[in-house]
Order: C-alpha cells, then sequence, then structure tokens
C-alpha cells in the first residue's frame, strides 16, 4: 500500500466502468478532474482536454466517493484507540472518502467548540470529516443540545448514540426542532431499561454460551415508537443508526409508506454474521446491537435489496487490546469495519446473495448522501466534488487486521478472504490512497 498523497491540478482517468446510481450512469467512460471537481464525463477517448496526470481504469469499477454515515473517530479524548488521523487513513484504505464521526468522545461534541475543533485541519484527517453532534447535553438525555448553532458550525446530524433518547417528549422535542431547521436526528434504538448486564442477542446461543441476551423487543419497541413520532412532525427527519431486526424494519417500511421522512443503516457485520457464529466467548464478536438470528440476518439482506435500507455504514468501533481480551460480558462492545465494508458488501449481497453492484454502490454513495445532505457528493455530475471510489469487484485478498491502518484492530474478519477490493481512493482530485 502507499500512503503517498499525489495533488495533481488535473486528472484523467481513462477506461474504467463508470457506476453512478443517482446519474443513472452505466458505462466504459472516461472522468476528467480539475481544481477539485468533475469536469467531465464521456465515452472512452472522447473527453475534450488534457490533464497532468492519468489513472488507468481499465478492468476497473470507478465510483462516486463512498460515504459513511456511522464512524467513531475517538478524538477528543480517547486517542489510545484511534485518532482523527488514523481512523480516516483506515477510511481511505476501505474506498471512504467522507465519513460521519460520532459524538461520544470525551468530551461529548455537544458544543460548536467542539465541533469546529473536529473540523479542525491540526487533525490530520485525509479524508472529509462530518461531525454529528451530540442531540443532548453530553448526551444524557434530558435538555437538547442547540440544533441550530450546531448545524451552522457543520454539523450534519445530532445523536445521543451508544445512549438512546429514551424520554418519549425529549424525542418528541428534537424531532419538532429537526422539522423546523430541516436537520437529521439519529438514533440508537436499544430500549437500555431492558438491556443492562445483556451482551449478545436473546436466542439458543446465548442459551448455549450462559450469556444474558437482549431481546428483538429492545431495539422494534423503539424504533416504532420514533416513526409514530416522526409522522407527528411535517418535515421532521428521522434516521434510525445499525437496524439489525425484522420487527424493526417493518416499522420502517411502514413509516416509508406514511410518507414520513425516515431512513435507516444497516451494517456489513450484521448482513455477514449471526448469534451463531460467536465461539469461544471471542469478544470481537460483541457488538452493539448484537449479532442476530439467520432469520433477522435474511431480513437485512432483503431490506438492503428491495429499497427499504438508504445506506450501508460500517459503525467503525475502535477499542484497545486491553478493552477486548477480557471476559466477554465485560468487555467493550464494537469491532472495527472501515476496511471491510466493501469487502463484504460484495462477497455478500453481491456474489452469495445476487444483489446488483449498482445497488450497492449506491448504498455507499448517494443513498448515505441523501440521509444527511452532502450536496455535490455521492454522484458524479458535472461540476460536483471529485471525491471518487476505484475498486476491483473480482480482486480476491485476505484481511490481515495486524495491517490495518486504525490503532485497534477488534474485528471478527482477521483472516477472511474476501472478493472485491478497493484500488484507489480519491478526495477533491487528489489520489490519498494507492493500493500497492
Amino acid at each position: 500500500m502507499s500512503t503517498k498523497e499525489h495533488k495533481p491540478a488535473s486528472l484523467l482517468i481513462r477506461g474504467g466502468r463508470v457506476i453512478d446510481p443517482l446519474a443513472r450512469v452505466d458505462g466504459l467512460m472516461d472522468v476528467l478532474l480539475r481544481d477539485g471537481q468533475v469536469v467531465e464525463l464521456g465515452p472512452v477517448g472522447k473527453v475534450r482536454g488534457g490533464a497532468e496526470e492519468n489513472f488507468d481504469a481499465r478492468g476497473l469499477i470507478v465510483a462516486p466517493g463512498f460515504i459513511d454515515l456511522h464512524v467513531h473517530l475517538r478524538e477528543p479524548g480517547q486517542s489510545y484507540k484511534e485518532t482523527i488521523a488514523s481512523g480516516t487513513a483506515a477510511a481511505a484504505s476501505g474506498g471512504f472518502t467522507s465519513v460521519c464521526c460520532m459524538p461520544n468522545t470525551t468530551p461529548v461534541l455537544d458544543s460548536p467548540e467542539w465541533v469546529t475543533w473536529v473540523r479542525q485541519p491540526q487533525r490530520g484527517a485525509v479524508v472529509n470529516v462530518f461531525p454529528v453532534a451530540a442531540a443532548t447535553q453530553a448526551s444524557k438525555g434530558a435538555v437538547l443540545t442547540d440544533f441550530r448553532a450546531l448545524q451552522r458550525v457543520g454539523a450534519v446530524a445530532v445523536s445521543d448514540d451508544g445512549k438512546p433518547v429514551l424520554n418519549e417528549t425529549t424525542m418528541r422535542d428534537a424531532l419538532r426542532a429537526s422539522a423546523e431547521i430541516n436537520f437529521p436526528v439519529i438514533q440508537h434504538a436499544e430500549d437500555t431499561r431492558i438491556t443492562q448486564n445483556c451482551s449478545m442477542n436473546e436466542g439458543r446461543a446465548s442459551f448455549r454460551l450462559g450469556l444474558r441476551g437482549m431481546t428483538i423487543a429492545a431495539e422494534a419497541a423503539i424504533v416504532d415508537r420514533d416513526v409514530q413520532l416522526a409522522q407527528q412532525f411535517n418535515g421532521a427527519r428521522l434516521h434510525l443508526a445499525h437496524v439489525s431486526t425484522a420487527e424493526a424494519l417493518k416499522s420502517v417500511r411502514r413509516g416509508k409508506r406514511n410518507r414520513a421522512r425516515v431512513t435507516c443503516e444497516v451494517t456489513p457485520h450484521h448482513f455477514s454474521l449471526t448469534d451463531a457464529d460467536i465461539r469461544g466467548y471471542d469478544a470481537n464478536f460483541k457488538m452493539n446491537p448484537p449479532l442476530r438470528s439467520s432469520e433477522d440476518r435474511q431480513a437485512l439482506v432483503e431490506a438492503l435489496s428491495d429499497g427499504t435500507v438508504d445506506a450501508i455504514a460500517s459503525d467503525h468501533a475502535p477499542h484497545a487490546l486491553h478493552e477486548k481480551i477480557i471476559e466477554f460480558e465485560r468487555a467493550a462492545f464494537g469491532i472495527t469495519g472501515l476496511e471491510t465494508a466493501l469487502g463484504l458488501a460484495i462477497t455478500v449481497l453481491h456474489l452469495r446473495h445476487q444483489i446488483p453492484l449498482e445497488r450497492i454502490i449506491e448504498l455507499f454513495t448517494s443513498g448515505p448522501a441523501r440521509v444527511v445532505d452532502l450536496r455535490g457528493r455521492g454522484a458524479l455530475l458535472r461540476g460536483s466534488h471529485a471525491d471518487l471510489t476505484i475498486f476491483d469487484p473480482k480482486k480476491r485478498w485476505t484481511f490481515e487486521a495486524a495491517k490495518s491502518r486504525s490503532k485497534s484492530h477488534n474485528t471478527p474478519f482477521d483472516g477472511w478472504q474476501f472478493t472485491g477490493k478497493v484500488v484507489a481512493t480519491i478526495v477533491s482530485g487528489k489520489v490519498i490512497y494507492r493500493a500497492a
């Protein structure tokens, strides 16, 4: 791998299969980038004007830059797990040109000052970072933050991620404010009042392992309540993070049918694994929401295919080794995910379940861009940001956690063989990552 950054004023990407679901483009084309923008798309050899550099994309897919709605970069305050610099380096190697970082840091991102801090160049980000600010002060679920002030300094949404807004009045007030300023509220759907001391899904696997399990109802009830609340305010925007159960998807579908502005995301680990895959109390399989049943996993695949789900999001959650190599019940929730997301999507969704590449790319690009209004991203329209992901859909490779660019290596996918590999990541017309 190479981390060398190239900074041409212009770049011609030649001969790749360009797939842009938003623009309904799918064909062999050249793409000309200049001064950080997409200047022209055209048939191979027909683009007017030269470029300072050329990129031979023959045999590769050229897509709009991937966007991850759900990433934990751990700064401020938890840099022993990850930094903005290391997390965005991992994002680049996974093909992501933009990431939305969650606010459960130390301190919590609940003020304009901390949102501004995250976005400063001194943080060393190599991809676009869009902060998600806290929905309530210190994410305690009581007093709403100043949504308008947070939006003004660059926050793209609010969330108390990991600490769901349980109080119905508070959530109603949040959605009312969302409608007033057209600002998404992201909910971690879990009734934590009934999941205390639970460490995995309730089912046969939890019984076999002797571990206390989280019920499906703990997720589904919160989703159902919030979808109903979102329908009370014209224009309220509710986004449901890491949906993991068939029951919760029923409420999402109902909200969409009723034309509420309800969106949702699904993670690669939830569409790839089930609770039956947990072996030997390996805490690299411990995440929240937990791995669910095979029936739930199949429901997620169907929802990804039929358009119910708006985005694939990694929920990249790095943890230090000492937080994972302890008893399963005491270990931290979460796994890394930026570098394995595309490989899992192509291997599991495309090859195993025949979901078209166009749909998978939509879930990584225009879908998430629409959720948080990243205008000029998620598509290769003329004049849009020159953010692109180039990948080989047939390349077989093995993920080695020890070689990850993340500071943490807590993943259940160490040693897995995937099909589908990122070849290059381009941000603002600059090649920031290129596979060796």
